[in-house]
């Protein structure tokens, strides 16, 4: 698994707060189909560069699909993270608080998000493809306590995705 997370300054959050680098999260997951049309997924990453915290995502997807030709997917998130990743998104230092005027705040790790995933895929030729998504998260415990989302954002998290596909011919070793 592989994951590459925005950087945030102060001009994100409206607040003199720290930046928060880009993040490269590489990790592992794991999939299991139990039909056609059911499976389970869960991940863990952790970050290298940026928040340098880990964070876990569990999944379940209802899935149609028309062979090769087109996939779409969707179905629930519940995302975790530790205390390292909570404290560079939702936290805020004593220095911190005195220039921007938030509470202090230190949140623990666990639950952050729960939300949902809807994807589609499709072939537009032999190699070439396209993939797009949509997400939705409830940020939910010490997140969701965060002055930070309190004052200057939202618990309700939107993001999107497209991307361009290319399959290689050949067999891998």
């Amino acid at each position: 698994a592989l994951n590459f997370e925005g950087a945030r300054d102060a001009e994100d959050v409206g607040a003199p707060l720290p930046k928060v680098k880009f993040s490269f999260e590489p990790g592992a997951f794991v999939s299991y189909d139990f039909s056609d049309s059911f499976r389970l997924r869960g991940e863990v990453r952790k970050g290298v560069t940026g928040h340098k915290g880990w964070i876990a995502v569990a999944s379940s997807d209802y899935v149609v699909r028309d062979g090769d030709a087109w996939l779409f997917s969707i179905g629930p998130r519940l995302s975790w993270s530790n205390g390292r990743y909570q404290d560079a998104w939702f936290g805020v230092s004593a220095a911190d608080a005195l220039a921007s005027g938030l509470p202090a705040y230190d949140p623990g790790g666990g639950l952050h998000a729960v939300g949902a995933t809807a994807s589609f895929e499709t072939q537009l030729g032999p190699r070439w493809g396209i993939a797009t998504y949509a997400k939705y998260d409830r940020l939910i415990g010490d997140a969701a306590k965060s002055p930070v989302v309190r004052a200057l954002g939202s618990r309700d998290q939107f993001s999107g995705g497209l991307s361009l596909t290319y399959v290689f011919e050949g067999d891998w070793p």
